[in-house]
């Protein structure tokens, strides 16, 4: 299956208007659930086991983008799909 659907990234960028930019990161992995997805930016939420993972990382990374540069970071995913993350930031 990998041979014939390799793992893929996609990092685009665009101007929304004269006063946002958007960047979208996709990717074609496996996806979320609608829990995971709901639960994806919160402090300690984790899908790795146990000592694998702190699930500080979306958590850090929505902080970041929506406290300090005042943009919005969202979420779109669909089991077996893939997951777009689109941050939209002032200039």
């Amino acid at each position: 299956e990998i041979e014939a659907n390799p793992n893929c990234l996609t990092i685009s960028t665009n101007q929304v208007n004269e006063q946002q930019v958007k960047i979208i990161i996709q990717d074609n992995g496996c996806g979320m659930d609608s829990e995971t997805k709901t639960r994806i930016f919160e402090q300690g939420f984790t899908t790795k086991e146990v000592g694998k993972g702190t699930g500080l990382g979306m958590a850090i990374a929505q902080q970041i983008v929506t406290e300090k540069h005042h943009g919005t970071l969202t979420c779109d995913s669909q089991l077996g799909q893939g997951t777009t993350f689109t941050i939209v930031l002032p200039i």
